[in-house]
């Protein structure tokens, strides 16, 4: 069947490998989606031969252009782009698509794939990481470039599909992309008018080019994405954008070059079957078997990419803005890295220490502020923001400039009201490098923020998600927004670590090992009410870091375990004396964070929770079945049974008996 390749292949041909690639992938896995990467062939070809700057020998070099594919069920497009490009993506892992320890997942996975920004699926977010990317650009530009030295210069480019602009994350991230001004910053809208059901006509029509001119962006109108001249008229506009984000909007056929399902549902997600297979590869010409490659085409892709050439220039400016710059280099360098500052760590024991010397009874949101004001001089890597709640969440310090200014130094975001997309750009500037991003909002709106919270411990992203009025104790606002699951469900996320601290010096801990953390998220929970300082040993102070500690302990071996987090961590040091007095030994354990503490090793775990002491009572205010698995079915569970009210503190704690007497009279009651 094969043929002699043309020595010059021209666009279509080399596209051809994309689609040929993609559909044999999916026809060997059984599963997949062919659809979109056939239909946008012909755009990455243009944008990865002629315009994308990066470096396939070097994946992680820092000032490489971010090419992101926010409808990530179309992964054989990326894994075809990278193979072809010269990745280490060997074209066996392509044979191997969605199958079990291949370089090649059903949707592109950042920790599995070499060349992947970021992980990639559900719909919307890859294009919020996107702006999140372009953010990071466009902030460190601000602090390192100078007049002689664009020394960060590069651009993000994503690819999306209508069911991202469904989603609503995409309104949110493009709405802020606008009001940022976020000019290297190009999305490609594979605008072809087929989801899964069917043709979108019956319910996606909304004016998607006018909307997002409101939205402050350029747009690029009626490009037809299988003509090459088009496609790059169309990029060459983007690239004289300064000022604004731009949206090609690209009218592609699904499924190009099938003849029997080309711009049908039917190519969308299932594999095109083998007759259809080969009556494509008639149809566009295309005489080669199954994953066969001709050099001819190697050639052709990898004629054009100058990625090592284009590193190598910027390795020499580097010399030379460094020559000039040293602190600014050594802080890039050091940045771009991700290595914290060397005096960091005793920085931040030294101010924990002095908490614990100190003794300030206030809440942990307030906690937090002053270590945000404490840790952030030390770390210009950070970068804080809140959805419109930085007066409650308490994310504002001395030193914060927005990033709608063009401050070196700007490194606060004002998300407004966008819990999902803020989580989601947050996971992009952590994404990017150069930054530790936190987001903010109520604990009760992480629902609004979760699938990115999963994300960032998927992909994993060093994020860190901040939420205050973590309980019943924020009071008067009501059920609405008293979260009562929230922590059991953010728990339940492999790879979050989850802290709730019980005073300031646990809330100086958690965010010191959160900022130290480097392979994935924390979410730092936080109370609206004040907190009793817990007095400690320099020893207990260590123990914080390993997320549950004897806090106060019994005379002896304890009949009785209290084990509380956050303001439940007061009522158990309470009930403690009531229970010592009445002669039961009872030892209080704090577990600021439950996923640290089971990491821990068996015989730490041991030290806390013996296993020959049975009699448990654990207290939270939140739902009781998550503290199951330390207390056992024969302990007894202090918190929530449904939603709470809307009354003062006080009187919600009384009335839901999450008091010291209950907790006394669950552990007098145990067998």
């Amino acid at each position: 069947m094969t043929t002699p390749a043309p020595d010059k292949p021209g666009r279509r041909q080399l596209a051809n490998a994309i689609r040929f690639l993609a559909a044999d992938a999916v026809e060997a896995a059984k599963s997949g989606h062919p659809g979109m990467p056939m239909g946008m062939a012909d755009i990455a070809e243009v944008l990865w031969n002629d315009y994308l700057s990066h470096s396939p020998k070097n994946p992680h070099w820092f000032n490489r252009d971010r090419f992101v594919l926010s409808n990530g069920h179309g992964s054989m497009l990326q894994y075809a782009l990278l193979h072809l490009s010269g990745y280490d993506l060997p074209l066996e892992e392509l044979k191997h698509f969605r199958q079990l320890h291949s370089k090649t997942a059903g949707h592109p996975e950042r920790h599995e794939t070499p060349g992947v920004e970021t992980t990639t699926g559900p719909l919307g977010q890859g294009f919020a990481n996107a702006v999140g990317f372009a953010l990071a650009e466009k902030l460190l530009a601000q602090r390192f470039n100078r007049p002689e030295y664009a020394i960060v210069d590069h651009r993000t480019w994503v690819f999306m599909g209508d069911g991202c602009l469904m989603e609503g994350v995409s309104h949110e991230a493009a709405s802020l992309a606008g009001t940022w001004g976020l000019g290297k910053l190009v999305a490609f809208w594979d605008d072809n008018k087929i989801s899964i059901d069917g043709n979108t006509d019956g319910w996606f029509t909304d004016d998607t080019p006018a909307r997002f001119e409101a939205y402050g962006w350029q747009v690029v109108r009626n490009v037809n994405g299988h003509d090459p001249v088009e496609i790059k008229t169309a990029i060459e506009t983007a690239l004289k954008s300064d000022d604004k984000p731009t949206l090609i909007c690209c009218r592609t056929t699904i499924g190009f070059g099938a003849p029997n399902k080309a711009g049908k549902e039917s190519s969308h997600g299932a594999p095109l079957g083998k007759d259809e297979l080969e009556a494509t590869r008639a149809a566009l010409e295309w005489p080669y078997g199954p994953f066969e490659i001709p050099e001819e085409i190697y050639a052709g892709w990898r004629a054009g990419n100058t990625g090592l050439v284009r590193e190598e220039q910027w390795n020499r400016l580097f010399d030379q803005y460094a020559a000039q710059y040293p602190d600014q280099a050594a802080e890039l360098s050091r940045r771009s890295h991700g290595e914290l500052p060397e005096d960091f760590i005793a920085a931040a024991d030294a101010y924990i220490a002095r908490l614990q010397a100190e003794g300030p009874v206030i809440a942990s949101r307030k906690a937090s502020q002053m270590a945000i004001e404490t840790f952030a001089p030390l770390l210009p890597e950070l970068i804080g923001g809140s959805a419109d709640l930085a007066h409650s969440n308490l994310t504002l310090w001395k030193a914060s400039k927005s990033v709608a200014s063009d401050d070196p130094n700007a490194n606060y975001v004002y998300y407004g009201v966008r819990e999902f997309g803020m989580t989601a750009i947050a996971n992009g500037l952590a994404l990017h490098g150069g930054f530790v991003p936190f987001d903010a909002t109520f604990l009760v709106f992480s629902d609004y923020a979760r699938n990115a919270v999963r994300m960032s411990a998927l992909i994993p992203a060093h994020s860190i998600h901040v939420y205050t009025h973590d309980s019943i104790g924020l009071g008067e606002d009501g059920p609405t927004h008293q979260p009562i699951e929230h922590l059991a469900s953010l728990r339940y996320i492999p790879n979050n670590d989850v802290w709730r601290p019980c005073d300031a010096v646990e809330s100086a801990v958690a965010w010191k090992q959160a900022i130290v953390r480097k392979d994935g998220p924390s979410c730092l929970v936080f109370s609206r009410q004040n907190l009793p300082h817990q007095p400690r040993s320099d020893a207990q102070v260590a123990d914080i870091a390993r997320g549950g500690y004897v806090l106060a302990d019994a005379d002896g071996t304890p009949d009785v375990i209290l084990i509380a987090t956050g303001s439940e961590v007061g009522l158990a040091t309470q009930a403690k004396a009531t229970l010592d007095a009445d002669g039961i030994k009872t030892r209080v354990v704090s577990m600021p964070s439950t996923d640290v503490f089971d990491r821990q090793d068996a015989a730490y775990r041991e030290s806390v929770l013996p296993n020959a002491v049975r009699k448990r009572v654990a207290v939270e205010a939140a739902i009781t079945d998550f503290w199951l698995k330390y207390v056992g079915l024969d302990g007894a569970v202090i918190g929530m049974h449904g939603f709470g009210a809307s009354a003062p503190a006080e009187a919600l704690y009384k009335h839901f008996g999450i008091t010291v007497e209950k907790v006394v009279e669950a552990a007098k009651s145990l067998n």
